[in-house]
């Protein structure tokens, strides 16, 4: 680790990023350009004093999900954010991975998106990032660990996650996430972390174990769905996946169906989300 260079690369990408580019609010004046220390910590989910002493080379010494997570607050690049994880002492996470990073052109279309719900998950559909009718869509899942953010994982263990989906859809759905999967472990090779979800589904679940012996291959592709909220009721939606191929990262939006009322539906709870979250 280069504490010092870690420190600067911080400082200066700090710098060089105002509010709007990461969706905030100026407000007030300001005495020097770029966002200030707790705005970048507010975005990464860190205390104040931390990042500073991060930024300024005092006895901090960053874990790898705490790397991503700064990467991610200030918006770098793909070779930004790869030097930022050299800097900290660790190997840039594979293409695909987690890791709490996201890419920049996702997290813009993320944070524009202001009347659907939207998420972002690495390629073993895990959840990295949501936006704030997202939350209330589904959630906060992208704050849990792995398993936790992880949607295959929870619909084949966790009966609540399906609450959401119509009974007559799950099995296709479920088909569907199984082939999602093996995709994603194709494209990663040798990967522990891949290998060991699928062992850990494989014993527990019976139904993930059936649909896997069916050897399907399909990464996620856009689905209609029928989904029934707890509040906003019966929604109509088409599950769109935006691709970067940057990061192998994928963006999913809910749209609403034309001529459904889904999109009046999520106006209503973009207002209860205000109150829940």
């Amino acid at each position: 680790m280069n504490p010092s260079e870690l420190g600067r690369f911080l400082r200066t990408r700090r710098e060089a990023l105002r509010p709007a580019d990461v969706g905030l609010v100026a407000g007030g004046r300001r005495r020097a350009l770029g966002l200030r220390r707790s705005e970048v910590a507010l975005l990464a989910d860190v205390s104040v004093d931390y990042y500073e002493r991060l930024e300024q080379a005092r006895n901090a010494h960053p874990s790898e999900a705490m790397v991503g997570s700064l990467a991610r607050a200030l918006r770098l690049s793909v070779d930004e954010r790869d030097h930022l994880y050299r800097l900290a002492g660790y190997a840039p996470p594979v293409h695909g991975a987690g890791s709490g990073y996201v890419d920049p052109a996702l997290m813009f279309l993320l944070d524009s998106l202001t009347t659907v719900p939207a998420h972002v998950t690495d390629d073993l559909n895990t959840i990295v990032a949501q936006n704030r009718l997202s939350l209330a869509l589904v959630g906060p899942w992208a704050a849990g660990d792995d398993r936790a953010g992880n949607v295959t994982w929870r619909w084949f263990t966790d009966p609540s996650s399906r609450a959401l989906n119509v009974t007559e859809e799950h099995e296709r759905i479920g088909r569907g996430y199984a082939a999602d999967l093996r995709a994603g472990i194709g494209r990663r090779g040798e990967d522990a972390s891949a290998a060991r979800l699928v062992t850990d589904l494989l014993e527990a679940s019976a139904e993930f174990a059936h649909y896997w012996d069916d050897m399907a291959v399909e990464p996620l592709r856009s689905t209609r769905k029928h989904l029934i909220h707890s509040h906003a009721g019966p929604l109509d939606v088409q599950c769109d996946v935006v691709l970067s191929n940057a990061t192998g990262h994928r963006m999913v939006i809910f749209r609403p169906q034309p001529g459904s009322t889904t999109a009046e539906s999520f106006d209503f709870l973009g207002a209860l989300g205000t109150q829940t979250f």
